[in-house]
């Protein structure tokens, strides 16, 4: 019969275990809504992260963080109101990669909130920088390239190397 201790770690673990395996899955959808969502039908929406007006401290496109937030919100919400189910933990999963999702992006690699990380010479940040910033040299709807965040291309690895 198992020890309550090693029933508590083993819940621990598998806890620890969906927070990040739905924080990875989440970087797959979000590649995938960028790809076929925001660069398709809902175009009209991100392009004002595009076509830079700098003048506004929001953008339209501002407004995608509704399609992770509220997921994450209705999860973390049913998983506690359902004895701390395996809900709450994808909620905290899709949670997490929203808080990463925003430094990275917002704060610093467009520099849009207090800039952090400015002059970080690591190979990884050189990197994401370069994907991101080849992406948004195309302007149009249909072109593009390196539409996730987090995960980097290895040719991007290779010019900074």
């Amino acid at each position: 019969m198992p020890h309550i201790k090693d029933t508590k770690i083993m819940n621990y673990l598998i806890n620890i275990g969906i927070i990040f395996l739905t924080f990875c899955a989440t970087e797959l959808i979000a590649w995938a809504l960028h790809k076929y969502i925001m660069h398709g039908f809902l175009w009209s929406i991100h392009a004002s992260h595009h076509v830079k007006d700098e003048s506004h401290f929001f953008e339209w496109n501002d407004l995608f963080f509704l399609f992770f937030a509220i997921p994450s919100a209705l999860c973390i919400y049913t998983g506690i109101a359902d004895g701390l189910d395996f809900k709450l933990y994808i909620g905290i999963g899709i949670l997490i990669y929203g808080i990463i999702y925003f430094v990275v992006h917002d704060v610093f690699i467009h520099q849009r909130y207090p800039p952090i990380l400015r002059k970080s010479n690591h190979r990884y940040f050189r990197a994401l920088r370069r994907a991101h910033h080849a992406h948004h040299k195309h302007i149009g709807k249909q072109d593009g390239e390196a539409f996730g965040l987090l995960w980097v291309s290895k040719k991007y690895f290779e010019k900074e190397a």
